[in-house]
C-alpha cells in the first residue's frame, strides 16, 4: 500500500549565534590562553609544512616523537632528499599511512628545490600544488609561518562550527567560510589555533565539558554537560 503522507516537515535548520555573540565566544576562549601556539614542533616553514603533512590522522604527540629524530637527520629539502623514502620511513613508521606520506615528504622536498628556490612559497595554490598538501594543511602553514588570516578546518573546528552555532555547515569548506567571514578580523589571526585546542580540550567529541566551558554562555550547544557530581 503507497503511503499518502509526504515526506514530513524539512529537519530544522542549525542555530547560528549572532556576530555579537561569536565575537564573545572567540574572546571568552581567547582570554584563557592569549598566546595560542601549534602543538607541533618545528624551528622553520619547511619543517613546519612537513611536520603539517604528517599530521594527517595521526596525533601531534605522535607526530613530534617521530620529526624529533627526522628533522636531526634532515632539517631542509635538500637533506630530506637526500635522506630518500626509506630513509625517512624508518624515522615515520609508527604513524598512520607513513608509507604515503614518507614517499610525498621527500617529493615535496625536491619540488620545493625545483621550483621554489628550497623555500616554502607563502601562497595557498603553489602550496597546493605540493605532494600531500591540501586546503587545511596549506591553511596551517600560510597562519602559522606567514602570519595569514586563515581557518584549518580540522575534525575539532568542523565540531565546533556546527555544535556551537559559531559557523555550521555540512561540509568542512562552508564552516571554514563561515567562520572566516563571521569572526570580527580582529580576532581571526589566532582564531584557527584558539578553536583547535578548545575542541581538543574543552569541548570534546563524545562528551564536551560544557561545566568549564568559558564561553558556555554564548554556546547554542543544546544537550550541555553537567559538572560531574562529587
Amino acid at each position: 500500500m503507497v503511503s499518502t503522507k509526504g515526506p514530513g516537515p524539512p529537519p530544522a535548520k542549525p542555530r547560528q549565534m549572532t556576530r555579537a555573540a561569536v565575537r564573545g565566544f572567540i574572546e571568552a576562549i581567547a582570554a584563557t590562553n592569549p598566546e595560542p601556539k601549534s602543538e607541533l614542533d618545528y624551528d622553520t616553514p619547511f619543517t613546519l609544512l612537513v611536520a603539517v603533512v604528517l599530521s594527517a590522522q595521526a596525533t601531534d604527540v605522535s607526530v613530534n616523537r617521530v620529526t624529533r629524530g627526522l628533522f636531526a637527520d634532515a632539517p631542509t629539502p635538500e637533506a630530506m632528499v637526500r635522506l630518500g623514502v626509506d630513509g625517512v620511513a624508518r624515522h615515520i613508521r609508527s604513524i598512520g599511512l607513513w608509507q604515503g606520506k614518507a614517499r610525498n615528504v621527500v617529493e615535496l622536498s625536491r619540488q620545493l628545490l625545483a621550483k621554489h628556490g628550497g623555500e616554502v612559497p607563502p601562497d595557498r595554490e603553489a602550496l597546493e600544488a605540493l605532494p600531500g598538501v591540501g586546503r587545511k594543511t596549506a591553511n596551517v602553514v600560510l597562519n602559522v609561518a606567514f602570519g595569514q588570516d586563515t581557518m584549518a578546518v580540522d575534525t575539532h573546528i568542523f565540531r565546533l562550527g556546527n555544535r556551537t552555532g559559531l559557523a555550521p555547515g555540512s561540509t568542512t569548506r562552508a564552516v571554514e567560510d563561515g567562520l572566516v567571514k563571521r569572526i570580527p578580523s580582529d580576532l581571526l589571526r589566532h582564531a584557527h589555533h584558539w578553536l583547535i585546542l578548545h575542541g581538543r580540550y574543552v569541548c570534546k567529541a563524545r562528551k564536551p565539558e560544557c561545566w568549564r566551558c568559558a564561553a558556555v554562555s554564548w554556546c547554542l550547544y543544546r544537550d550541555k554537560t553537567p559538572a560531574p557530581a562529587d
